[in-house]
């Protein structure tokens, strides 16, 4: 089986996850700047076979839209350039942010490191992914 890539969309950064071979597990695997972003998946595609995209679809608590949808439209709009064929689901991402961020001050780090909002996109791209494994 291929893996699994999700993204967490952000103007600045981009928090990526990924799945095992067999898609059980969903990890965490990088933060890259947003303008690096296309570039780094085309690599990592090179290396690894990956099945699809997901994205998260960040959403307002009465269910429209966010601020940033037309951004991810966009983004997905570049992705399916880059990689044709490859299919893109989104998932509501209501909530990840602060999921992820209880999640870190769960584990125990220090706040110093909590802060650090390259590893909360990280994580949050892995909640994504893990939603989209349990929907699956």
């Amino acid at each position: 089986m291929a893996r699994i890539v999700a993204i967490d969309f952000g103007l600045k950064r981009v928090g990526l996850a990924v799945t095992d071979p067999m898609q059980m597990i969903a990890t965490a695997l990088t933060t890259v700047e947003n303008a690096d972003a296309i570039t780094y998946l085309k690599d990592y595609l090179s290396k690894n076979e990956v099945e699809c995209f997901v994205i998260g679809d960040p959403r307002q608590m009465d269910g429209t839209p966010s601020e940033v949808a037309n951004h991810i439209s966009n983004f997905i709009h570049k992705l399916k350039n880059a990689f044709p064929g490859m299919q893109v689901h989104k998932v509501d991402e209501r909530f990840t942010s602060k999921i992820a961020a209880q999640s870190l001050f769960d584990s125990g780090l220090k706040k110093k490191q909590r802060q650090d909002k390259k590893l909360l996109d990280s994580v949050s791209a892995t909640l994504i992914l893990q939603t989209y494994l349990e929907m699956k």
